[in-house]
């Protein structure tokens, strides 16, 4: 009989662990009731010290979200991605191609599929992000394309503080690297031999960081460093004539 009676405790008390960890909000926190072993509720930042687990249920339970989705959870997406200092634009509920870059720039840095697509393993990712350094300092703002990560990232004084999808120089004609500056700029469409390039930021020669209608998830450019569009009308005011840029693999 008293064995009976331990076994049905242990039941019961697995039962509310079960339900504490199955209860997961939009925002990725988790609420433990009151009873169980660990009652009140977790906040995401407690959530990336808890077991594994509950991890992978906290993050099976969030909804996939792609290009066209809308909603709560693309906001928390934008929000998370954004405090991150991935570039996303504005937070607005609305998965477009911002998002869409912004999540495939994350998926780089984090050795993700580059699908532009957050499911189970991208948000759990988000919750244990790998966080980027410049490899150079700069008291002032600093432009660092990683080639390896296809990423450019925006430093200032020892920070990323913001993280943009790229796409260099294909193998046959591959980007430039080496330590350079901003030498001169264009605001506005420049025709080129090998294409147009938005509001190119020239730092070797013919070789520019600058805006471009498709960037790819892989080296695809004739050498240049291709952000997208809107990435660059975000970037234009912010660096400027003498803004070190360093290419790196």
């Amino acid at each position: 009989m008293i064995s009976f009676i331990r076994r049905t405790q242990r039941r019961h008390r697995r039962s509310r662990t079960a339900l504490g960890v199955a209860i997961l909000v939009a925002t990725g926190t988790l609420a433990i009731p009151a009873g169980s072993a660990s009652a009140g509720v977790r906040t995401t930042a407690e959530l990336r010290t808890a077991p594994a687990a509950v991890r992978t249920l906290a993050a099976t339970t969030r909804p996939v979200l792609r290009q066209g989705s809308r909603g709560t959870a693309v906001t928390t997406l934008q929000r998370r991605l954004a405090a991150l200092h991935y570039d996303v634009g504005p937070i607005d509920g609305i998965f477009g191609p911002s998002t869409y870059h912004g999540v495939v720039a994350f998926q780089k840095v984090n050795n993700l599929v580059r699908d532009g697509i957050v499911g189970p393993i991208t948000w759990g990712a988000l919750d244990r992000p790998l966080i980027p350094k410049p490899k150079y300092y700069h008291s002032g703002y600093s432009v660092e394309t990683n080639l390896a990560k296809q990423v450019v990232y925006l430093a200032r004084a020892g920070s990323v503080v913001r993280i943009l999808d790229a796409s260099s120089g294909k193998a046959s004609t591959p980007t430039p690297t080496g330590n350079f500056k901003i030498q001169r700029r264009i605001d506005g469409w420049r025709q080129s031999s090998l294409g147009l390039l938005w509001r190119p930021n020239y730092f070797y020669y013919g070789y520019a960081v600058h805006g471009a209608t498709s960037v790819p998830t892989y080296p695809a450019s004739h050498g240049c460093v291709r952000v997208t569009v809107p990435a660059m009308n975000r970037l234009w005011s912010i660096i400027g004539i003498g803004t070190p840029v360093h290419i790196y693999r």
